[in-house]
């Protein structure tokens, strides 16, 4: 995402900035910052319809509008965000107070303006602009006759090709074709190829192969970024099995992903092995953060977007207080694979620096 002039903004004042999304996973993170209460000029187009007494007809007319925001939707396929809300500002097509619906799409500029820049919307633009959020992560999960290409980056988890086949050679030419026509080495840093069985190193190879009859430089040099891990019979279509394996997340160590993901599995794995020193949901984080017990709090922008207002204050003051004691906090996507998962458990979670036998009793 890039900021366009030299305006800077003040964690908890009212501030405007222009931005330009530059990349998929801007929308999102603009979906997640864009409020109910802000107010967004961009250009758009209105059909207009002129009535010269002997001539009727309709024409677009391209104009600015500045309108304040009253809901917020994303749209995954076509990577996009529509705002809808009242205009603000009159001109000769719109009048004040009249409703439009605007969509905020790749390159487009649009200048946000927000009454009070809390600290997780300043969080979100400051990482969405420091840090290129392109996946540079491709993982395609395999077994005989159906493989499912993924694109991970930090914010968003993307399907990007489901293939099935039963010919094994016609069946790898397809994956294959998807593989080319997805991972772009330029920003990929990793491809993770997961199955049961033999599939994997059988694809890797024909991968290779391929590669080397159409002289596909790009794959070619870069065949040690190309590694297999194995998944069980059972989970042929989970991509958390293969992000959560230890010799996995080694591979990917260079990622933007792995912090998530790994912190994420150590969320897990505290919950089976020393489940004192782990919790879930709001009531039991808000305790133990009470007993200054948090060590790490886990989180997905889902409830950052709450319709009510005083629920996202709530959230957005419990993790600017963890963060003054001392406590790690990671923000976890829900269109990303472990942010889904950390959904299915409330969407907020802990590791605790100590343990906590009798939370639950004190949450009565």
């Amino acid at each position: 995402m890039k900021l366009v002039g030299n305006k800077k903004i003040v964690l908890d004042k009212p501030g405007t900035v222009k931005i330009i999304p530059e990349e998929p996973d801007d929308l999102w993170s603009l979906y997640n910052l864009i409020v109910p209460g802000d107010t967004i000029t961009t250009t758009s187009s209105r059909k207009i319809h002129h009535d010269s007494g002997k001539i009727t007809g309709a024409a677009r007319v391209k104009l600015s509008l500045e309108i304040k925001i009253t809901s917020v939707d994303y749209d995954k396929v076509s990577s996009t965000v529509r705002v809808q809300g009242k205009n603000v500002t009159a001109n000769e097509h719109v009048a004040t107070g009249s409703f439009h619906t605007l969509t905020l799409e790749k390159n487009k500029e649009f200048v946000l303006t927000k009454k009070v820049w809390d600290s997780v919307a300043f969080d979100t633009l400051r990482e969405s602009c420091n840090v290129s959020s392109s996946a540079d992560l491709a993982v395609v999960v395999m077994q005989q006759g159906l493989a499912n290409v993924f694109l991970v980056g930090k914010r968003v988890t993307t399907l990007c090709a489901k293939i099935n086949g039963s010919s094994n050679n016609k069946f790898f030419e397809n994956v294959f074709g998807a593989f080319v026509k997805h991972v772009d080495f330029n920003t990929i840093r990793c491809v993770v190829i997961g199955s049961p069985g033999s599939v994997k190193d059988e694809f890797r190879r024909f991968i290779l192969s391929e590669a080397q009859r159409l002289k596909l430089k790009s794959i070619e040099d870069n065949k040690s970024r190309i590694v297999v891990a194995n998944i069980s019979q059972r989970n042929t279509h989970d991509l958390n099995e293969v992000l959560n394996d230890n010799a996995v997340l080694s591979m990917i160590k260079d990622t933007k992903v792995l912090p998530e993901i790994r912190v994420f599995k150590e969320f897990l794995d505290v919950l089976k092995s020393n489940s004192d020193r782990a919790c879930y949901g709001s009531k039991s984080v808000e305790t133990a953060h009470e007993m200054l017990a948090i060590e790490t709090l886990l989180i997905t922008d889902d409830l950052f977007r709450s319709a009510e207002i005083d629920m996202r204050h709530k959230y957005v003051g419990l993790v600017k207080s963890v963060k003054k004691a001392g406590g790690k906090v990671f923000v976890f996507s829900s269109m990303h694979v472990s942010g889904e998962e950390l959904a299915k458990l409330t969407g907020i979670g802990a590791i605790l620096r100590f343990p906590l036998p009798d939370l639950d009793e004190m949450d009565m």
